[in-house]
């Protein structure tokens, strides 16, 4: 009797007499309660239903509609819109979504490793920070960790209105910066933060884009012979046989009142780690696309700084700013990020070559690529902490560069950086930008932290004259000086900024890879 209901509800599902369930109307994270749309601009509304069937988008009342293709994806665009709300938007087919407390305003994806996942809970004042955040136009989403082998279409997160409740888990460097708008604009905003501790720039660049690059093959290479050499029942049975001995050597030192030894970790599969290139990008990039955007602000590069390849990261910035812009579709996508700030044990070795000060450099000479920003930290960060509080400062000094470029605020949006240095008899002139009403020290001493070399490669330390927008950098040791370098250190001890009080970036005018010594 059995096998005959089942045979018979069997038949009458594909006859159609029994109706078949249908695919509901699905849609990203991203589109959710207190979400906020970009202003001006067409912006793109997506998601899933049934093959075939028709969506039907309503906002500010206007329609559109649209069919899901074979796969059951389907897309519009709706817009553009003036700043304000709160709207509420509809989006109906067999099934019917209410997303309420929409805004329009300005939306900026924050990316990066620890430092922009960093929250203002953590940040410094956060007692005082935490007390004036009631800011209901200020709404941030945080993307919730995922790293793939594959590109993926969906993520995890949820938007949050920024209260004192919630701005304690909200990215710090997002935060100050999307409230610095705010506060300029007053219009709403919206911050994406997609962000993982400990992660590298080539783990956020699609696997395309990197390998269309010949220059980054030392950093693919590796991992290519990473999998390939992975046996994961080799691994599984390696950790197995680790795992007994440590529970024999654990129970041993129990007994005998001691510290049990540190259990040991089992060998990860290198193709799921989220440091493999685009494995970030598979997993929290390219859900988000093609979601509108102004533009994206960066602080990730510690991770980068080890070893040879940092000499790479101009270029993998570069690549992973062509890829975004490609992605999303925005040829001009403007692109800020934060340079390395002081860090690490201050040194006398004015020709030091550290891997920090190497990929400072490469975010240096990414100013070259069109629509970008650098905000100067070279003097917020801490000796002892990867993780400096002050992100008010560092927030800040991004919002500068939209707040100028963008929205055409008259200010100063950067500390000064190097435009051109000449040689001048026995001293090297230097010639900046960004010098606002001309050049200062913040303590009022001499100028510190040059150092000039001749064609021996020796840097020595140099005096420094402010002549407007130029500094003449030179010492009695070196008669016929060649090359000039500026804060070259991890941690240097710098006081040149610009009438904002805005700090110098280090730079340096040769491109020596060793240099012979200094003194």
């Amino acid at each position: 009797m059995r096998r005959l209901c089942l045979f018979l509800a069997g038949w009458l599902l594909v006859s159609g007499l029994v109706p078949q369930a249908r695919a509901e109307v699905t849609l990203p994270c991203l589109f959710s309660d207190h979400m906020v749309l970009q202003r001006d601009r067409p912006v793109a509304v997506w998601g899933w239903a049934e093959a075939g069937e028709q969506v039907t988008v309503s906002l500010d009342g206007k329609e559109q509609t649209t069919t899901a293709d074979a796969d059951g994806r389907w897309r519009l665009t709706v817009g553009p819109l003036a700043a304000g709300g709160p709207h509420t938007m509809t989006v109906e087919g067999e099934n019917k979504i209410v997303i309420e407390d929409l805004l329009v305003g300005e939306v900026w994806l924050c990316s990066g490793q620890s430092n922009m996942a960093m929250t203002v809970s953590r940040a410094a004042d956060y007692e005082t920070e935490q007390a004036a955040a009631t800011h209901p136009k200020l709404r941030m989403l945080t993307v919730a960790r995922q790293a793939a082998e594959s590109p993926q279409e969906k993520c995890d997160g949820q938007w949050q209105v920024c209260s004192p409740e919630t701005v304690g888990d909200f990215s710090a460097t997002g935060y100050f910066f999307g409230r610095t708008l705010l506060e300029e604009l007053d219009v709403p905003v919206g911050l994406v933060t997609s962000a993982w501790g400990g992660t590298a720039v080539e783990a956020w660049t699609s696997i395309e884009a990197q390998q269309s690059v010949p220059d980054l093959a030392p950093i693919l290479e590796p991992w290519a012979e990473k999998i390939a050499g992975f046996d994961a029942t080799a691994a599984k049975a390696r950790y197995e046989k680790a795992l007994a001995a440590w529970q024999e050597k654990a129970r041993a030192a129990r007994k005998a009142g001691k510290e049990p030894p540190r259990r040991p970790t089992a060998v990860s599969d290198p193709r799921l780690n989220q440091n493999r290139p685009a494995n970030l990008f598979n997993g929290m990039i390219q859900p988000l696309i093609p979601y509108g955007f102004r533009g994206a602000i960066w602080y990730q590069g510690e991770r980068n700084s080890h070893g040879e390849p940092a000499a790479l990261y101009g270029t993998q910035l570069a690549t992973l700013i062509g890829d975004w812009r490609a992605r999303f579709g925005q040829g001009d996508f403007p692109f800020y990020f934060v340079q390395l700030p002081n860090y690490m044990a201050p040194t006398e070795q004015a020709s030091e070559h550290s891997g920090w000060v190497m990929v400072r450099e490469g975010m240096l000479k990414t100013l070259a690529v069109e629509n970008t920003g650098m905000a100067i930290t070279i003097d917020v960060g801490e000796a002892r902490d990867i993780h400096p509080k002050n992100k008010q400062a560092v927030g800040y000094r991004l919002a500068l560069w939209p707040l100028a470029n963008i929205y055409g605020c008259e200010l100063v949006c950067s500390g000064p950086i190097i435009k051109s240095s000449r040689r001048q008899g026995t001293a090297i002139r230097v010639e900046f930008d960004h010098v606002g009403e001309g050049l200062r020290m913040t303590d009022g001493a001499a100028v510190r932290g040059f150092a000039v070399a001749g064609a021996d490669r020796t840097f020595v330390h140099a005096e420094a004259q402010i002549d407007g927008a130029s500094i003449l950098v030179s010492t009695p040791d070196v008669k016929q000086p060649v090359a000039v370098r500026y804060a070259w250190r991890n941690n240097p001890d710098v006081n040149l900024v610009n009438s904002a009080d805005l700090p110098a970036s280090p730079f340096r005018t040769d491109d020596w890879v060793e240099p012979i010594g200094g003194r």
